[in-house]
């Protein structure tokens, strides 16, 4: 096989830091996916998985966000109630989205303190759900955690409407609904388990 059209330094520059794909490079050195794979491999350049190379195909611009660790006790103690919110009341089933549903608007408010605080997700990126029952008024419920949250409406999806129990005390608990905070970032989702499983 001819020699490379890049050197080593070049070809992490442009597939490690840039994170061009193989077949991008190879249509900017007007050669085949395979002679790229062989020189990243003869460099000991390690490939990226395909859900790596999905992300990055995702976020040219680099990951969304920007890990900031806690500094104070305040800080330490906001990360490690948001990490718990997570581990005990989180859909950790979902392999690429954070999802936390509550009826609780002060923890619904503190999770989404945790996220922007340490995670640099701007509120822009989040999306609620909302669950009421057939004898709460949708209209009041999303003014309810829309006013709260300091997070637009139309961040809202629309609002399910479930009928109404007859029996119980489930009113007291849930006379706003149940919320659920989404962020879709897979890698996201990961950190946080990750964090999770330090603490088994």
């Amino acid at each position: 096989m001819a020699g490379a059209p890049w050197t080593k330094t070049v070809l992490v520059e442009i597939y490690v830091r840039q994170k061009k794909s193989a077949h991008e490079i190879a249509t900017t050195y007007s050669c085949s996916d395979h002679k790229v794979n062989f020189w990243l491999a003869k460099y000991h350049i390690q490939k990226r998985s395909i859900s790596e190379a999905v992300y990055a195909k995702s976020n040219p611009n680099g990951d969304p966000f920007l890990f900031t660790p806690p500094h104070t006790k305040e800080e330490s103690f906001l990360f490690g109630l948001g990490v718990g919110l997570y581990w005990g009341e989180g859909n950790k089933k979902n392999k690429n989205a954070i999802r936390l549903g509550n009826t609780d608007p002060y923890l619904q408010k503190r999770f989404l303190e945790f996220l922007v605080r340490f995670y640099n997700i701007p509120k822009w990126k989040f999306r609620f759900g909302l669950q009421i029952f057939s004898d709460m008024s949708p209209t009041e419920a999303l003014q309810f955690w829309s006013r709260t949250l300091g997070i637009p409406k139309k961040q809202f999806m629309k609002v399910i409407v479930t009928p109404a129990r007859s029996i119980g005390t489930y009113r007291e608990k849930t006379k706003h609904g149940v919320l659920t905070i989404c962020v879709c970032n897979k890698k996201l989702r990961d950190l946080l388990c990750g964090e999770i499983e330090k603490l088994q």
